[in-house]
C-alpha cells in the first residue's frame, strides 16, 4: 500500500485549487488574529488598571477555562446550526463581551470581570471547530492537509503582527486593546455571514448527540492521539514560558528573545507550506511521530546550549521544523472521520489543545522553579512519549 494515491501537490498548484470560500475563511482567521490580545496582554492591561498580579492571573485562568469549554460547545453548535452560523454567533458574542470589558475593568468589579471573561473565552474559541469543519469540507481531499497548513500560517502571521499593533494602541489608550479585539471579531462575523457558504453538517438519527460522543469516548486510538496533542502543546508553550526565563537567567537581553521569536515566525511563515507538500507524501502517523521527535530534540537542545545565542537560535529552528512537520497533519487528522461525527472529533482535538495551552504555563513555571535548566530534558522526554502516542493513535488508516 502506498503512502498516497494521488500526485503530490506543489504549493502553487494547491493555492490555485483553493476554493474562494476557503480564501475568505482564511482571511477571516487572519483578521481575527490581528486583534487576539486577551491572552497575551490581559495581565499587563489589568495591572495597568489597578488589579493585583494574583487577580490578573485569576482573570486569565477564567478566560482559559472558557476557552477549553468553548471548544466543546463549538463542536456541538456545528451540528445544530452549521459552521457558518457558529462562526458568526461566536464572533458576535466575543465582540459584544470584549466591548463591555473596559467599562467594568476596575478592582471593585472584579467578580463581574471574571463572569465576563469566562464566556469571552468560550465565544472566542468556539469558532475554531466550525472553521476546521468548513475547511475540511471545502478543500479538495488531496490538499486538505495543505489547507490546514494555510490556516496555521494565517494564525501565525496574525500572531506575529498583533504585538506590533498592540504596541501602537497602548500608546494611545489601553482600552483600545479590547475594542480593537472586538472590532476584528465583528469584522470576522460579518465576513462569515455574507461570504461563507451555509454548509450543513450531516446529522443522522442513528448518530445523535449521545451516540456521537459515545463513539469518540470509546475510540481508544483517538485517546492516544489526544494525549499526544496535550503533551505536545504543553511542550510548545515552554517556548514562550520557560525559554524567556532561561534567557533572562543567563544574563541575555530581551533582544535575544525577540530574535528567537522573529526567527521562529519567519521560518514558519516562509517554509511551512513547502514542508507540508513533502510531508503529505507520507502516512499521517509517520509525519506526526517524526515531527514530535524533532520537537523534542529541539527543546532538549535548549538544555545544552550553554548560554550561546547561536545555539539557542539553532535549537529554535530544529524545534520549529518539528512543528511544521507534525502540525498540519495532526490538525487535519480529526477531519478524516465520517461527517456525522467529524465535528465532535474536531471539537475534542480543539479542547485538548486548549487544555494544553492552559496547563503549559503552570507546568513551565513549576518545572523551572524545581528543575531549572532540567526542564528541557523533561520536555524532551515528554516529547518522546507524545511521539509514541501519536504513532499509536494515527497508525491505522480511518475508514467510514
Amino acid at each position: 500500500m502506498t503512502a498516497t494515491t494521488t500526485t503530490p501537490q506543489g504549493v502553487l498548484a494547491a493555492l490555485r485549487r483553493t476554493p474562494t470560500p476557503v480564501r475568505y475563511l482564511l482571511g477571516g482567521v487572519l483578521v481575527n488574529q490581528f486583534g487576539a490580545f486577551v491572552q497575551t496582554f490581559m495581565v499587563l492591561y489589568l495591572v495597568f488598571r489597578g488589579f493585583s498580579a494574583g487577580q490578573a492571573g485569576a482573570a486569565i485562568a477564567a478566560y482559559s477555562v472558557g476557552s477549553i469549554v468553548g471548544g466543546l460547545i463549538g463542536g456541538e453548535l456545528v451540528h445544530r446550526i452549521g459552521p457558518r452560523n457558529t462562526i458568526t454567533a461566536a464572533m458576535l458574542g466575543s465582540a459584544a463581551i470584549l466591548t463591555a470589558v473596559p467599562f467594568f475593568a476596575t478592582p471593585a468589579l472584579f467578580a463581574v470581570l471574571l463572569a465576563a471573561l469566562l464566556p469571552a473565552g468560550m465565544a472566542t474559541q468556539s469558532y475554531r471547530p466550525a472553521a476546521a469543519v468548513l475547511l475540511s469540507d471545502l478543500m479538495p481531499d488531496d490538499v486538505r492537509v495543505l489547507g490546514f497548513s494555510m490556516m496555521r500560517i494565517a494564525l501565525n502571521l496574525g500572531a506575529a503582527l498583533s504585538p506590533l499593533i498592540a504596541a501602537g494602541l497602548v500608546l494611545l489608550d489601553w482600552d483600545l486593546l479590547l475594542w480593537f479585539d472586538a472590532a476584528t471579531a465583528l469584522a470576522y462575523a460579518c465576513l462569515a455571514r455574507w461570504l461563507l457558504p451555509d454548509v450543513r453538517v450531516e446529522r443522522q438519527e442513528k448518530t445523535g448527540t449521545r451516540v456521537a460522543y459515545g463513539i469518540v469516548l470509546r475510540d481508544g486510538r483517538f485517546w492516544f492521539f489526544l494525549a499526544s496533542v496535550v503533551l505536545g502543546t504543553i511542550i510548545y508553550v515552554q517556548y514562550t514560558v520557560s525559554l524567556p526565563l532561561k534567557i533572562s537567567s543567563e544574563g541575555h537581553s530581551t533582544g535575544l528573545y525577540s530574535a528567537v521569536l522573529v526567527t521562529a515566525s519567519a521560518v514558519l511563515i516562509l517554509c511551512e507550506l513547502k514542508i507540508t507538500t513533502y510531508v503529505t507524501r507520507r502516512p499521517g502517523h509517520v509525519a506526526a511521530t517524526a515531527g514530535t521527535i524533532l520537537m523534542g530534540l529541539g527543546v532538549a537542545g535548549f538544555g545544552i546550549s550553554g548560554g550561546s545565542a547561536a545555539a539557542l537560535i539553532a535549537c529554535t529552528v530544529v524545534f520549529v521544523f518539528g512543528i511544521m512537520i507534525n502540525g498540519p497533519t495532526m490538525f487535519a487528522y480529526p477531519s478524516s472521520f465520517p461527517a456525522a461525527v467529524k465535528a465532535r472529533y474536531i471539537s475534542a482535538h480543539q479542547t485538548m489543545f486548549g487544555l494544553g495551552m492552559a496547563l503549559g504555563p503552570l507546568f513551565g513555571v513549576a518545572a523551572w522553579i524545581g528543575l531549572g535548566n532540567g526542564v528541557w530534558w523533561l520536555c524532551g522526554g515528554l516529547a518522546m512519549v507524545a511521539a509514541l502516542c501519536a504513532f499509536l493513535g494515527m497508525r491505522v488508516p480511518r475508514t467510514a
